[in-house]
């Protein structure tokens, strides 16, 4: 019975993780377009910036398989927690772009270790609890989203980009303070720090896993950082619908993804992914075409639907994989991953600068029906059973 409520504290506990992380990410969502003005630089150089988040994060995911699998997925959260959240406001509080260069580097590769570990950390509860959360969790990181996108805007019209960051900040550090001793705790691998491969795993079905991954997070990550540029340079929404468009694109998910464990075990994860796809792809295909703000937003808020379960599933097959630490399955395919989701907004705020967003938002949607057709490659994911 204690291991049992123990299980179900770290499930909440593991939940808290994903909510900071997504609460970080929309409130750096909704700074974008307010920093671009700040410091007066257009796409192409606020670009260059969202890079170096990227670059940090995959960097650093490289080696977080192996340190979790080494020492366990809850001490290394823990301290990927604790070093993520001052770099928000660290960044944001830099008095020149190029000043926030390393803050975004470490931003990223803080987020994206803390990421790697909180997916290890819920696939430890899943074993425990012997049914699905991995979706759930990924629930909590789109509520987390969800309100500090649809708030950050608000905050940021009301009492400045300084007290929103550093709120943020506060709010994060409280609430890990609370449940960081909830944490479940998963024994390190015995063998994790002997074999080369544990950090470049030579089981092709991950990086496949890893490839459709990355093809769900360029919508997600065009999303995050351009949708408020988009709605607002050319479709002429305010700064507070601005913040919106990522708003209710992450709220969406959020409800989708807190379905998703019942509707993955219910129609399994093959069919979900399958229609997942399709709807994500014709809601961004929705926002690319829009004549309004409102439909724009109503487009992505729907694609939010779609895009909602596609990553868990993925990344519970890769953190199920027979014979492989945890840490390593979802180290590789969330490499990979993260690579679209971190690295491609980049290259979408370069590419929007010349041929706009409209076009650019189209071609992110065939990326989603594309997972749509290879939906048959995650099979495993019906592995964990509700």
């Amino acid at each position: 019975m204690m291991r049992a409520e123990n299980a179900g504290m770290g499930r909440w506990a593991v939940a808290a993780l994903f909510l900071i992380n997504g609460f970080n990410m929309g409130a750096w969502a909704t700074q974008i377009p307010q920093m671009m003005e700040r410091h007066q630089i257009g796409e192409s150089d606020m670009g260059k910036l969202i890079v170096m988040v990227g670059v940090g994060a995959v960097s650093a995911m490289i080696f977080a398989g192996k340190l979790i699998a080494a020492h366990g997925s809850r001490k290394m959260v823990l301290i990927f927690a604790l070093c993520f959240i001052p770099m928000f406001p660290l960044m944001i509080l830099a008095p020149s772009p190029w000043l926030a260069v390393p803050f975004l580097f470490l931003f990223g590769a803080f987020g994206g270790c803390m990421d790697v570990a909180m997916n290890a950390n819920a696939v430890a509860v899943e074993q425990k609890l012997g049914r699905a959360i991995m979706s759930s969790s990924h629930g909590f990181w789109s509520l987390g989203g969800f309100i500090g996108g649809a708030l950050g805007g608000a905050v940021i019209d009301r009492y400045g980009f300084a007290a929103q960051a550093l709120g943020v900040a506060g709010l994060c550090a409280l609430t890990l303070a609370l449940v960081a001793r909830h944490v479940v705790e998963d024994p390190p691998h015995e063998g994790a720090t002997k074999p080369k491969a544990q950090m470049f795993p030579r089981v092709a079905v991950l990086y496949l896993l890893g490839a459709m991954a990355l093809f769900s997070m360029v919508p997600e990550g065009a999303v995050l950082d351009w949708a408020a540029v988009y709605v607002r340079d050319e479709l002429g929404a305010g700064l507070t619908a601005a913040g919106l468009a990522f708003g209710l694109f992450s709220g969406a998910m959020a409800v989708m993804r807190f379905l998703g464990d019942a509707v993955r075990n219910r129609f399994g994860a093959v069919t979900t992914l399958r229609y997942s796809g399709i709807i994500g792809g014709l809601g961004i295909l929705a926002g690319a075409m829009a004549p309004t703000p409102e439909i724009a937003i109503a487009g992505f808020a729907f694609a939010g639907i779609g895009v909602a379960n596609m990553v868990p599933i993925m990344f519970s097959a890769a953190g199920n994989y027979p014979g492989l630490p945890m840490g390593s399955g979802i180290a590789t395919t969330t490499m990979i991953g993260y690579t679209g989701y971190l690295l491609a907004p980049g290259i979408i705020g370069f590419i929007a600068e010349h041929v706009g967003f409209r076009y650019t938002y189209g071609a992110v949607a065939l990326l989603l029906l594309l997972v749509a057709g290879l939906a048959s490659k995650a099979q495993a994911a019906d592995g964990v059973k509700a």
